[in-house]
């Protein structure tokens, strides 16, 4: 078998990696960023969704040494561990179900924190299609994975170069890909893979709060299409009022466009979330029947005062970008409820009251790309 560390040029999708007591992290932020995150951007940054293995090779056998640090709380039933899914020519041919690694569990009650190491996994694919491929594996979107190896029965080259036209996206859970069953499932890579986009995935559980450092790594990094989704997380975590939401969204905006002046950007409002429509944050966490939900603790009559719903935040990142697009063509709105509104929540229950299902994805999946590239879309090609 050959043996190929895994290093950076063979991942696609990540800003930087990190050196891990097992092997490689793939970093969804660069070292820099990383030093300005708390510790929730922190450690979603080292989740990484839409980061992939991706290389040239003959091999019909593929086996991947990785260790997965997964989160739960005690008493409650863990979320369903994490997958990798390989393609073959861009087609998904296996998934594999990520096994052993560390469990971070806590305790709900106390906030204690204890950690269960567990073995590494040996991820293996045989039965790859004779001759000259390119494969990928997508990570775990919802893990940390720390990558050893790559062991092969032929030797692999790394894909050189963005596969189509670069998307930079920025969003929440809910872009990262909370509640997806698979890492190619979430709304983000069905659209990507649809349209041969090479997707730089910046989505960040809980953690997409217009931090002015991550509107500076958007600034220096390539790309032909930008998407920034923005609100629930201002809204559950209650970090901020309206007289700061406006003109920070202006800063975010303004440092992107420092770097990138005229590459189509599009800014979409949150999905239906029905318990934060119009009931203000903070979110809390109901522990019940072996489950976990969310619900709003805020005063709904308390947005007058400026507290944030997301109907509130949908009016006034609709009123900015009409301004802003007075002088910038290339900047666009898509209201999120349209791509998950309330009759969508109604047949497609929030299972936790916050993050979209497995359906949900596929059908934000399909309506994003039905806007985006259709007749005058954002992000239609000028030859399409």
């Amino acid at each position: 078998m050959h043996r190929t560390p895994v290093t950076a040029d063979l991942l696609h999708g990540a800003l930087d990696v990190e050196r891990g007591e097992r092997g490689v992290v793939a970093c969804r932020l660069p070292a820099w960023a990383r030093r300005r995150a708390d510790p929730q951007l922190l450690s979603a940054q080292a989740q990484p969704a839409g980061v992939r293995l991706a290389f040239r090779t003959t091999a019909t056998r593929i086996e991947l040494t990785a260790h997965r640090t997964h989160m739960a709380f005690r008493g409650v039933a863990p979320r369903p561990p994490g997958r990798f899914d390989l393609l073959v020519g861009g087609e998904l041919m296996a998934q594999v179900e990520a096994e052993g690694g560390t469990a971070v569990l806590i305790d709900a009650a106390t906030g204690a924190v204890e950690s269960e190491p567990g073995p590494t996994q040996t991820v293996r694919v045989d039965g790859l299609p004779a001759g000259e491929h390119d494969v990928e594996i997508w990570l775990p979107h919802y893990e940390r994975v720390e990558l050893g190896e790559l062991r092969t029965d032929e030797p692999v080259a790394p894909l050189a170069g963005p596969r189509g036209r670069r998307w930079l996206h920025y969003g929440s859970s809910i872009s990262q890909g909370s509640n997806a069953a698979n890492p190619t499932g979430t709304w983000i890579a069905r659209v990507a893979l649809e349209a041969g986009l090479d997707v730089t995935n910046l989505g960040f559980s809980g953690s997409a709060m217009l931090d002015p450092f991550v509107a500076r790594v958007m600034r220096d990094r390539p790309a032909d299409l930008i998407s920034l989704e923005v609100g629930i997380n201002l809204v559950n975590a209650d970090v901020m009022r309206m007289r700061a939401f406006t003109p920070l969204l202006h800063g975010f905006l303004d440092t992107i466009r420092e770097g990138h002046p005229d590459t189509p950007l599009l800014l979409v409002s949150s999905p239906h979330c029905a318990m934060h429509e119009d009931t203000p944050g903070p979110a809390a966490m109901d522990f019940g029947d072996g489950g976990m939900r969310y619900r709003a603790t805020g005063d709904p009559a308390e947005a007058r005062a400026g507290k944030l719903t997301l109907r509130t935040i949908r009016e006034e990142t609709r009123w900015i970008v009409e301004q802003r697009a007075k002088t910038d063509p290339h900047l666009h709105y898509l209201d999120g409820l349209t791509l998950f509104g309330a009759a969508d929540e109604a047949r497609h229950p929030l299972a936790d009251n916050l993050h979209p299902g497995p359906e949900a994805h596929a059908l934000m999946a399909e309506r994003f790309s039905a806007h985006v590239f259709g007749a005058d879309g954002p992000f239609t090609a000028p030859s399409e």
